[in-house]
């Protein structure tokens, strides 16, 4: 059976439709500016490696004679700026993954506390190590200076891991308190039944459980101080204890600034966040959203 439809009826369809398409349309033409222009910073970066002039601006879309110099210049530490570039980047990756420990470390035990143990009020723990965040990081770098001075811990890596676990920790406790809360107390009950303590608890029953909001909370903390450049600028001093982020800035000190070497060494030093990305992405979108529903 068909439905006549008035003339107004047809009218509005027509123009519901036409706005439907007008709508997709203007969606594709988004997605592609932004799937071009997403990547063009980076696609200009690998311009200047490839370029053996070291231009700063090549000014092409394709390079007119590629090569991998630069690329084997980092590699075999044959340029004066880069003589302990393998050391630097072993400091980067040191920071990093001593970050991450020590965030995932303390997050997940102050979390057991809150969430497992029923500490009373200890939501004031939770809202306390968030108002850390109502400060920029910047302010606090000249006091943070002066306290690590003052402990002997200048030019000191664990200067700078001390500084990130910091910035980390009260963002890594919010995440892991609100996923820990999504797991049924009747099972930490049934193990001390068992018999079990609350350090077996914690290891056998709460981390392997929380793996999800781990591995995001991890990946977030190894970012930051992998991406962080003013702390280690402050803090770092000497050239062996320099990290890959803070040697980079050596190369403005020369006369002539080498791009393609500083766009080269920007490359490798991407790599191994973008590797952890995209192998640890399918875990960190199930701590994100599972840990961002409030039990």
């Amino acid at each position: 059976m068909s439905i006549a439809l008035t003339s107004g009826q047809r009218s509005y369809w027509t123009r519901h439709r036409r706005r439907r398409v007008v709508g997709k349309v203007a969606a594709v033409i988004f997605g592609i500016g932004l799937l071009i222009w997403t990547p063009l910073p980076v696609y200009n970066m690998l311009l200047i490696a490839l370029d053996a002039d070291a231009a700063e601006f090549t000014g092409s879309i394709l390079p007119p004679d590629p090569n991998l110099d630069s690329f084997r210049s980092v590699w075999t530490e044959d340029f004066w700026l880069m003589d302990h570039f393998w050391h630097q980047f072993g400091n980067s990756i040191y920071l990093g993954i001593a970050t991450m420990v020590l965030t995932v470390l303390i997050g997940s035990l102050a979390s057991f506390a809150l969430s497992r143990m029923r500490l009373r009020k200890g939501w004031i723990v939770t809202d306390f190590a968030l108002l850390t965040y109502v400060l920029p990081t910047a302010f606090l770098a000249i006091p943070f200076v002066h306290i690590m001075h003052q402990y002997g811990l200048s030019d000191s890596l664990w200067a700078v891991i001390a500084a990130q676990v910091t910035f980390a920790t009260p963002y890594a406790i919010l995440i892991l308190n609100q996923y820990g809360r999504l797991i049924p107390m009747e099972l930490d009950e049934a193990a001390k039944v068992d018999g079990a303590s609350p350090l077996q608890v914690y290891l056998r029953l709460y981390m392997p459980l929380m793996a999800p909001a781990l591995v995001a909370v991890g990946v977030y903390a190894l970012l930051l101080a992998w991406n962080e450049y003013l702390y280690q600028y402050l803090l770092l001093s000497s050239t062996r204890n320099m990290t890959v982020a803070v040697a980079l800035n050596q190369f403005f000190d020369s006369d002539e600034a080498p791009w393609n070497y500083m766009m080269a060494i920007a490359m490798i030093y991407s790599l191994p966040p973008i590797a952890i990305y995209f192998g640890l992405r399918r875990f960190m979108v199930a701590g994100l959203t599972i840990g961002g529903i409030k039990g």
